[in-house]
């Protein structure tokens, strides 16, 4: 999985590749030639004491040296550059999967895991990709090399490289072996840490209510050692590899000096060419250690190249239309016929036949006890999700087959859970519509009923708001949410339990200012609270995602049981009446 996806990211930079890998040869060929002439020093100058030829092989490896240097300064700069971009690459990639991904996906993954493949997955690659091209291209060249050059000055001696290597060879496959699940197993603690550190810092306000720091923190420290477990078996396996590289080095040093010595005495070998073997072996050895650094890096890479891969493979079950139809006007007409909504793998369905119709002018309602779909039923109009069976359609056509782009014109939808991004009121409210003048924004606001607390606010439309607008209440972050869609001005307008947070005052006289702005729109409404509803063109009544009732308020009244037990658990007789 590392090596495909690699392949497919590096192949924009075929060119760049081909740059480093001659930069890495120009350096390592001037690295494995400065033996050679250091050799050459001690043989023909030092011993004979000649002076100019020392001077004039000297001079050569000063020239030799800053050609080492100028290649290795190169091939640094052009792998960290290729290196960051391909990480680059690879972020953007899991960016915009997960951006097509719906509702299905995202809950397959969670969001705690997208976050973590995205940011912590892909830097293991991108450093992997970067050491590769700043160490690994080298350490074949290197180590063939200087076998060959070895090979040239004593074959004899150059017998003891077919113990060393393949001893220092195994001995670091076994530990890598045991590395690779290992590694697996940390990035699965690791988002786990990022899970419970998300739900800790999220929902900070309950732990406190009811007082349960003691245990989220018993919570967190019981992952937290679980990560910790795995690390330390990690950094044992890792530290066990650097101490088993360093034996072998410097054991085969003694022996190269040991069996070198006795070739020396018996005049088989000069001490230059001993000096250069010795050189040529630490340089083999050194090119085996950074493939044995890389190698660590490899099973984490990996691991992380398939977590990568998993998303980058998931198809989204929300797809784009083939040929998308793109109306020259959208007037908003709603029809949902036998719409069935069923996850993958389960026993029943969310919804089961669901078949409504909304028109613009016209308010349609739809009301049920928790857990009866009403929020699914929400989410297949703006395609959040697609439905299993039946068809969803906006103006005659198949949401489908309608271009994206104009279903995300035509509909707006404030979902249960209204969600603010970082930066101000304004740029919040402009989110739909760019292009929306200050008078738009206030008008929007007091539609919404939000004017007098952003007036309130000493920057106005420029009032910083937080993340997920934690610095403002949840019915003030309604109000924002519901003035955002205002704002988009859309044809459809969903409103996904958007009043709950408002008292009844302010939910009353919302609901009153926004009959003259939807008064040409569609608007479908899902609430719990009847008094939001009860002046509803048609209200839907769900149960166990079956539309059980479809009426007026006073329709249902009557003759509807289910719709009867909701309404009388909220009101009285006499006020249901």
């Amino acid at each position: 999985m590392l090596v495909k996806l690699l392949r497919s990211h590096l192949r924009p930079y075929r060119g760049t590749l081909w740059v480093i890998v001659a930069l890495q040869l120009v350096q390592t060929i001037a690295m494995l030639y400065l033996p050679t002439l250091n050799a050459d020093i001690v043989d023909n100058g030092l011993i004979k004491g000649d002076m100019p030829y020392i001077l004039r092989v000297g001079a050569m490896m000063l020239a030799v040296t800053l050609a080492q240097i100028a290649g290795s300064i190169g091939a640094v700069y052009f792998g960290a550059r290729t290196a960051m971009a391909i990480g680059r690459d690879i972020r953007a990639g899991v960016f915009h999967r997960v951006q097509d991904f719906s509702a299905r996906e995202v809950g397959q993954f969670g969001t705690p895991s997208l976050i973590t493949r995205t940011t912590n997955d892909v830097q293991q690659v991108q450093m992997l990709v970067l050491m590769t091209l700043t160490l690994m291209v080298s350490a074949p060249i290197m180590c063939v090399g200087g076998i060959i050059l070895a090979l040239n000055l004593d074959v004899p001696l150059s017998s003891l490289l077919l113990v060393i290597v393949p001893v220092l060879a195994v001995s670091v496959g076994l530990i890598i072996a045991k590395m690779r699940p290992a590694f697996r197993l940390m990035q699965e603690r690791i988002d786990r840490i990022n899970q419970i550190l998300r739900e800790q810092i999220m929902g900070i306000r309950v732990i406190r209510a009811f007082v349960r720091d003691s245990r989220e923190r018993q919570r967190f420290d019981v992952a937290n050692d679980e990560l910790l477990t795995v690390s330390l078996r990690v950094g044992r396996l890792m530290a066990l590899m650097f101490p088993i590289v360093m034996l072998v080095m410097n054991a085969s040093s003694v022996a190269v000096l040991w069996f070198g010595g006795q070739r020396i005495d018996s005049g088989s070998m000069q001490i230059g060419a001993m000096t250069a073997f010795l050189s040529y072996l630490l340089q083999i050895l050194m090119a085996v250690m950074m493939a044995t650094f890389m190698f660590m890096m490899v099973p984490r890479a990996e691991v992380s190249a398939e977590r990568i891969s998993e998303v980058l493979d998931t198809p989204s079950s929300v797809r784009p239309p083939v040929s998308p139809i793109r109306p020259g006007a959208v007037h908003g007409h709603l029809e949902l016929s036998g719409v069935e909504f069923r996850y993958p793998g389960a026993e029943k369905p969310v919804l089961c036949d669901i078949s409504l119709v909304g028109r613009p002018g016209e308010t349609t309602a739809v009301i049920g006890s928790t857990g009866t779909g009403k929020t699914t039923l929400l989410n297949l109009i703006p395609r959040l999700m697609d439905a299993t069976a039946g068809t969803v359609k906006v103006d005659g056509v198949d949401v489908r087959d309608l271009d994206p782009d104009v279903l995300a014109r035509a509909v707006g939808l404030v979902p249960q859970k209204p969600y603010l991004f970082a930066g101000t009121v304004a740029s919040n409210l402009r989110y739909g519509n760019p292009d929306a003048t200050d008078e738009e924004l206030w008008h929007a606001l007091e539609v919404a009923q939000g004017k007098d607390f952003v007036e309130a606010m000493a920057e106005g439309l420029d009032a910083p708001i937080a993340q997920g607008g934690t610095n403002v209440s949840g019915g003030q972050r309604q109000r924002l949410a519901i003035a955002r869609m205002l704002v988009h001005k859309p044809e459809i307008y969903l409103f996904d339990d958007s009043f709950s947070a408002l008292d009844y005052a302010t939910d009353a006289a919302l609901r009153r200012a926004l009959v003259s702005e939807t008064k040409d729109a569609t608007v479908v409404i899902v609430a719990q609270r009847v008094s939001t509803i009860r002046n509803a063109d048609r209200i839907i009544v769900l149960d166990e995602g079956r539309v059980v009732g479809t009426g007026t308020h006073h329709e249902l009244m009557d003759g509807n049981e289910t719709y009867r037990e909701i309404v009388l658990s909220q009101l009285t007789e006499q006020e249901a009446a």
